[in-house]
């Protein structure tokens, strides 16, 4: 059976939802616990928790790979392609993790769920992840 849509948390959003934030919005809870919708988390935001944690900036759980698992999200592999479309997205954003978590969702043609406006700019479909 194909999913009604696919999605892909931002680092923010993966966070803000496994915390069970209050930043996270309705509509974004209502897709996220959907069975029926594809929710795709990227090494690119485990490796960005990763480096914020080993230098003081976050506090996250250690086993962060096992927990999404647990949840029940997707992994959504790296590829050559996404390496290689880095040289032709345009600059609008500085942050390199969410660049290229924007090259992955233009690429898999995914959904991000994101409270980063900045995003918007780009050629890729979004949904609030807040109020």
């Amino acid at each position: 059976m194909r999913a009604m849509n696919s999605y892909l948390l931002d680092t923010h959003t993966l966070l803000w939802w496994l915390t069970n934030s209050d930043k996270i919005g309705a509509r974004c809870r209502e897709v996220i616990s959907n069975p029926e919708n594809d929710i795709y988390v990227s090494p690119i935001s485990l490796w960005e928790i990763s480096i914020k944690k080993s230098i003081g900036k976050l506090k996250a759980p250690d086993n962060m790979a096992a927990i999404c698992m647990e949840k029940g999200f997707l992994e959504l592999k790296i590829s050559l392609k996404d390496g290689q479309a880095m040289q032709t997205l345009p600059c609008l954003h500085k942050d390199p993790f969410d660049r290229m978590l924007i090259v992955q969702a233009i690429n898999n043609r995914l959904i991000i769920i994101t409270n980063d406006k900045i995003i918007k700019n780009y050629e890729v479909k979004t949904l609030p992840a807040g109020n």
